[in-house]
């Protein structure tokens, strides 16, 4: 089975970086997938791929991240607010930095006591994807269906979580809905045990060669120069990395609000692109494939790749369900990708420079990322087929299939039921 799993993970490799050596291009084409995780949910125009002839959608299994929000908190407003009020005060704010404190304010007046709170255009993007997913497969909503739906504690989580059932019961009112949030769905919406915690913690032995990364990648002097006119109060006075990465996380931010203004004015391609590579590299190692810790990760990962499986066959064998929706963050969606092998999600790499070549956190989980899995069933047979998408678009996993992007759910259980038993292969579960 090891083996299986390299070649497997090889291919895909070969694959991903391919296509992924744009990165630099898209970045500067639109500065706002240098966000990392906080692109916004992008419009969504797809074809989809019919079904094999007889072949009528029953069930959906959904996994989504909750929508835009603000900074997480306002103390990431207030940090560097004033560090350039202090510098206005005596004088030493150039024409630009004044320009970009008069912007602050603005943005202040929008985000003050929202920190880590949804937007509007938060609410707006799940009532989106649920109309879009009741409209693309109205089979999976007629008449009276139960949909089962859970979130993590955290409020934004389940927020989005009423909007998008509050979507689907308007569409349908006779939809018949359960709910649920707390600690019983913590233990798999957004678990993380002792080994994983450890190995994303500040002491892990990647963080060395993460701080050099850091260090090599982010440049504040040239910012410091547009924005002040005393560099030898910089010097005393500001953290320039954190100012710098203060005024990345604004700007990053303002896609998911209502106003109209930008700070990408004050940085340089090169910059966001490499301020952006220090974000993909953490999420990268904490969160996705990556070799030092990929098994780690996914490993605390299996109860929700369990809870698939299991709500999936409960489902195929109820015909009332017709949906089972999670909510939940991107440190979530992402293992999970890697988990269920979606293309573009499992590249594996161990030289930090190429991280970004084979994994790109903007294309995996935007603001409002989502997972959804399809299931067909024949008409008068058991067989029953899947189709995966993320972000409502159709994606692959390595299992031969000659209809694809459609496969067996037999293949898929096997798939993942081997693969979890791989994870364990030298562990008690």
């Amino acid at each position: 089975m090891k083996m299986r799993f390299v070649l497997v993970c090889g291919l895909i490799l070969s694959v991903v970086t391919s296509k992924a050596q744009t990165a630099f291009e898209e970045i500067s084409a639109d500065p706002n997938k240098s966000a990392s995780v906080y692109y916004a949910y992008p419009e969504i125009s797809e074809q989809y791929t019919l079904p094999p002839e007889g072949y009528t959608p029953f069930y959906i299994s959904h996994y989504g991240r909750h929508g835009s929000r603000y900074l997480i908190s306002d103390s990431e407003y207030q940090t560097v607010m004033e560090i350039l009020d202090k510098a206005d005060t005596v004088g030493f704010l150039t024409d630009k930095g004044k320009s970009v404190r008069s912007r602050l304010e603005v943005v202040w007046r929008d985000a003050e006591g929202l920190g880590g709170q949804l937007t509007p255009l938060g609410y707006r993007q799940h009532r989106s994807i649920s109309e879009r997913m009741f409209y693309n497969f109205p089979d999976v909503f007629k008449g009276k269906r139960k949909i089962s739906a859970c979130s993590t504690v955290v409020i934004r989580c389940a927020l989005s979580m009423a909007t998008f059932c509050e979507t689907l019961k308007g569409l349908n009112p006779k939809l018949q809905f359960t709910y649920g949030s707390g600690e019983r769905y913590m233990r798999y919406l957004n678990y993380w045990n002792e080994n994983a915690r450890e190995f994303t913690s500040d002491g892990s032995d990647w963080r060395k060669d993460y701080h050099e990364f850091c260090r090599e990648h982010i440049h504040p002097e040239r910012l410091m120069r547009l924005l002040f006119s005393n560099q030898n109060y910089v010097q005393q006075h500001v953290n320039q990395e954190q100012l710098m990465m203060g005024l990345y996380w604004i700007a990053s931010d303002i896609q998911n609000t209502e106003l109209d203004l930008s700070f990408y004015d004050i940085f340089e391609k090169e910059e966001l692109f490499d301020i952006w590579q220090v974000n993909n590299y953490k999420h990268y190692v904490c969160n996705g494939t990556c070799p030092w810790g990929k098994e780690i990760v996914q490993r605390t990962f299996v109860p929700l790749l369990e809870n698939i499986l299991d709500s999936a066959n409960e489902a195929i064998q109820n015909d009332e369900m017709a949906a089972t929706l999670r909510f939940g963050h991107d440190g979530n969606v992402m293992p999970l990708t890697g988990l269920l092998h979606l293309e573009g999600c499992y590249g594996e790499e161990t030289n930090s420079e190429n991280f970004y070549r084979v994994w790109s956190d903007y294309k995996i989980v935007p603001m409002a990322a989502n997972v959804q899995i399809i299931f067909y069933r024949k008409r008068g047979t058991d067989e029953i087929i899947v189709k995966f998408m993320l972000n409502e678009k159709e994606t692959t996993i390595p299992i031969k299939s000659e209809i694809a992007p459609f496969y067996f759910w037999k293949d898929v259980e096997k798939f993942y039921r081997d693969y979890i038993g791989y994870l364990y292969r030298d562990i008690k579960k």
